[in-house]
């Protein structure tokens, strides 16, 4: 590993003129050896203690090591065969489903499972079902239905047919009456209380052994609309340990209307009751779902044996654990509502959307969470894999560029006018080059001392005379890097004045980082990315007025 991390630091420091930047070089390491993203504690560690052996080190002597360790040098990427997931039990077409509540749009936690059924329903050339499940009126955002269509869309998920459930609730009545006529279901009109007290013992409530003749006719009230504070329970073990799986509701009253349905349905069934009569009645083969589902999967068996049908397949995985933004729904519409948040695509948001206008790209998302698969441990989200993931795809495109933000002006005497021409990529230079301008009247980021010497890069060493009125005036000193090196002098960016681009970007948090890029930034386009160089990679949203508004990426 040391070996590894020297080459990738001595590369980077090599390419910014004996200054390594170690984030710039961890994000490659990850990129370009997958195996070491499990290691990343271990990794860092590593980085430090090279980090001091390359500043004893004179750049002949960078050279001349990473020639050493990468005589071929750094750009082959180490691949890893990694064991392609697969599904037990495949007999002929596979059918599976991706069943979300249209409360909102997709989050990254959706990510996971729409990837997931829509990998294996392409490995085995299966059909993919999308299943809105709103027969909870409460909890349905009426735009949902199409939001959730279009991030999947833009995720490279290919569905096959599209169920929405409140349109199918005469298929759950119709399956609700042959329970009871069963005898497999009773309505129950006990008070919550009392029946929880009841169920917490092991013991019936006085609705049990109702016969499923008189069952009928409570159904055919409720259907009517003649009962409130009832449901539709469904017969299990009333001495089952589990307290949750005795005897549970499969349908309820709800008064609220419905987005689609209005008032013309008050009776709905609960999600044990519609997920098993679909995934029955649609031929799912495998169900992919949490292991926070394990419950509900046990509930559901007692649907599948009573009715005699088979089971799918179900394959339980460990919960996605995600920290960062927010992924309630309710938190964000009600965010949304106040004005907290700008939108659903807000950056301190975890929806797909967000993801999207900070510019993630939908691939480097859809590699990951197939990476992640579906073992049954849980996992942590790690965020330097997407981005490193990301990279990958957006650097060899990405043009770099000089940014200077939160700017102070800075004013410098004694240096000739000069031009400097530069790469817009260090591999492609096809992108063409830009030009920067020196003509005594620069910007820079820094808050500079006065005494100390500083590195202009790409440019002269300048010594800092005086701040004054929130200008800095500064002299030039010398050329030469070896110069700026001895007196170890911070190498800083810096745009002329003249010409400069107002540039606006926007980072995870949300907050606006005012500054300004080189004249030459003009060239790029709404989408594109770019790396402003030591700062990070930026998504160009729009053009506003003579600058622009940029979505912080990542580093």
């Amino acid at each position: 590993m040391k070996d590894t991390v020297m080459a990738y630091l001595l590369e980077n420091s090599i390419k910014f003129k004996g200054k390594p930047n170690p984030k710039a070089a961890m994000g490659k390491i990850l990129g370009e050896n997958p195996d070491l993203r499990s290691k990343i504690k271990e990794v860092n560690q590593v980085i430090s203690e090279v980090l001091k052996e390359i500043e004893t080190m004179s750049l002949e002597e960078q050279h001349a090591k990473l020639s050493e360790l990468a005589p071929k040098g750094m750009g082959q990427k180490t691949e890893r065969k990694r064991k392609e997931i697969e599904l037990k039990n495949v007999k002929g077409n596979v059918v599976m489903r991706f069943a979300p509540n249209p409360s909102g749009p997709l989050h990254i936690g959706h990510a996971r499972a729409s990837v997931l059924n829509d990998f294996f329903s392409k490995k085995y050339n299966g059909k993919l079902v999308l299943r809105l499940e709103d027969t909870d009126a409460k909890r349905v955002l009426p735009e949902a239905y199409e939001m959730i269509q279009e991030d999947l869309k833009w995720l490279g998920v290919k569905v096959d047919e599209v169920i929405v459930q409140s349109e199918r609730l005469e298929t759950y009545y119709e399956y609700g009456r042959k329970l009871i006529e069963m005898g497999h279901a009773y309505v129950c009109d006990c008070d919550a209380d009392e029946f929880r007290t009841l169920r917490e013992q092991g013991l019936p409530c006085k609705c049990r052994d109702t016969t499923p003749e008189e069952n009928i006719v409570l159904w055919e009230k409720m259907l009517a609309g003649e009962l409130d504070n009832v449901a539709v329970r469904l017969k299990t073990d009333i001495a089952h340990k589990n307290p949750s799986i005795r005897d549970f509701p499969i349908f309820r009253i709800e008064r609220t209307p419905h987005p689609k349905n209005g008032t013309k349905y008050h009776v709905y069934p609960l999600m044990n009751l519609s997920v098993t009569v679909d995934d029955h009645l649609l031929g799912m083969t495998h169900v992919l779902r949490g292991k926070d589902h394990i419950v509900n999967t046990e509930k559901q068996e007692y649907i599948y044996n009573y009715f005699g049908w088979d089971i799918p397949e179900y394959v339980h995985y460990g919960i996605l654990k995600i920290e960062g933004p927010v992924l309630s729904t309710s938190k964000m519409h009600a965010g949304i509502l106040s004005g907290e948040y700008s939108g659903w695509d807000d950056a301190r948001l975890g929806t797909l959307r967000a993801l999207r206008k900070r510019g993630i790209r939908p691939e480097a998302l859809y590699k990951l969470m197939v990476e992640i698969g579906i073992k049954q441990a849980d996992v942590r989200f790690a965020w330097e894999n997407l981005y490193a993931a990301n990279k990958d795809i957006i650097d060899k495109d990405a043009r770099r560029f000089f940014f200077v933000e939160r700017p102070k002006k800075v004013v410098i005497s004694g240096a000739e006018n000069r031009k400097i021409d530069l790469r817009m990529h260090p591999d492609r230079s096809e992108l063409g080059n830009r030009e920067l301008s020196f003509d005594g009247e620069i910007y820079v980021s820094d808050d500079l001392e006065a005494g100390k010497m500083y590195r202009l890069m790409e440019l002269f060493n300048i010594v800092v005379e005086k701040v004054e009125n929130d200008i800095i005036y500064a002299k030039y000193d010398s050329d030469d890097f070896s110069i700026a090196k001895s007196n170890k002098a911070s190498i800083i960016h810096w745009i002329p004045v003249k010409d400069s681009i107002p540039v606006t970007v926007i980072d995870e948090n949300a907050e606006k980082i005012e500054g300004f890029a080189e004249k030459d930034f003009s060239v790029v386009k709404e989408d594109d990315f770019v790396q402003f160089e030591r700062f990070g990679f930026v998504r160009i949203d729009k053009k506003v007025d003579n600058g622009y508004t940029c979505y912080f990426t990542h580093k």
